[in-house]
């Protein structure tokens, strides 16, 4: 194929829509970016945390620029990450909530300060407090690189995801479980 024959978008589309549809189908962990200090905290549901390297420790997150937490972070030059399990699907909701602004956000459910500062949640499936390294803004969103300070890791087996508009909850015990069902070699899985 020519390179003039690919076409990124239709031109009768919106183009928007479209790659919003798209990148639907791609699954993604569901994570809590929590930023701010004291009475000034709040914090965002993201699918959009990755791994940059292991030696030194580093992670993106893309966050947009007009979100309350962006502007925390680039204040503080800190914030947390949230790794929901798939018991936490209230979390990931009340954290997309519109309607909750700032510290609303963590009023009556388990949370303390980190060693940064930066909010952590109970019960996450694990956590990390992250110092900015780098922040790249391109278009609506920034690109956050940050720095591993502190962690905790919990053992509970499940995941929470994001896929197709909806949250799905994995279990590894339990998927596991109805993958034998269906005769899925586990060799195939682990």
């Amino acid at each position: 194929m020519a390179r003039s024959d690919i076409h990124l978008a239709r031109e009768n589309d919106e183009v928007e829509l479209q790659f919003r549809l798209i990148m639907r189908r791609l699954a993604g962990g569901v994570s809590i970016i929590t930023a701010g200090r004291g009475e000034d905290i709040t914090g965002m549901t993201v699918t959009s945390v990755t791994s940059l390297s292991v030696d030194p420790p580093r992670l993106l997150v893309s966050v947009n620029r007009q979100a309350s937490s962006f502007a925390l972070i680039e204040r503080h030059g800190l914030f947390g990450v949230n790794i929901l399990g798939a018991d936490q699907l209230d979390l990931a909701r009340r954290f997309s909530n519109g309607k909750l602004k700032g510290r609303q956000r963590f009023d009556g459910i388990d949370w303390s300060a980190g060693s940064s500062g930066v909010p952590i949640l109970g019960e996450s499936l694990a956590t990390l407090e992250c110092r900015v390294e780098e922040i790249i803004e391109r278009h609506s969103h920034a690109i956050i690189i940050g720095s591993l300070l502190d962690f905790d890791l919990s053992s509970r087996p499940s995941s929470l995801v994001y896929w197709n508009s909806g949250y799905i909850e994995i279990d590894r015990d339990s998927d596991l479980d109805l993958l034998a069902d269906v005769s899925i070699p586990l060799a195939h899985v682990r």
